[in-house]
């Protein structure tokens, strides 16, 4: 296993860590408004599944346009989901990040990314990877905040403990 799809293990364990963490609490605290990035924790994971999931079109060749037009609308569906939902979509879509890993020949290969935010740059798919995991960390990081101005403690999902939970 190649060090980015080690990454991507990382940003998927992270992501069900957190779930876990979740699951453990009243059912509410998903739809429980707060004053932060995402109005609810709910919001904030099904922007990362969409996110995650529209990177990964553009990781099959998509073009980022199309990409975005196909899977934004998936933060609205996933609002409500429950935790148990969330944990489901997250693993089923880890396994075309795995699929993709295992048919990559070339990571340093470089793609032209149309992002209609930004503009066109020449990119890495080792670069999109890694903005895969940032992602993922960063609002990870949002919602352990959210989960602290709602009155619980989040749950310890650095890198590091994934090396030993790992080995496990």
């Amino acid at each position: 296993m190649n060090h980015l799809e080690k990454m991507y293990d990382y940003n998927a364990w992270a992501t069900q860590t957190l779930l876990g963490r979740i699951k453990e609490l009243p059912t509410s605290v998903l739809q429980q408004e707060v004053n932060t990035s995402f109005p609810t924790i709910g919001e904030a994971f099904a922007h990362i599944y969409a996110v995650e999931k529209c990177w990964l079109q553009v990781l099959n060749g998509i073009s980022m346009p199309k990409a975005l037009e196909v899977c934004l609308p998936l933060q609205q569906d996933f609002l409500r989901y429950s935790v148990d939902e969330f944990a489901i979509a997250f693993h089923e879509l880890a396994e075309p990040f795995k699929l993709w890993f295992q048919q990559q020949d070339e990571l340093e290969q470089t793609i032209e990314l149309e992002n209609p935010y930004a503009g066109t740059r020449s990119t890495q798919l080792s670069e999109i990877v890694l903005q895969v995991v940032n992602h993922g960390t960063y609002h990870r990081g949002n919602v352990s905040t959210m989960l602290r101005q709602l009155g619980y403690a989040s749950t310890m999902n650095d890198y590091s403990l994934f090396w030993y939970q790992e080995a496990e």
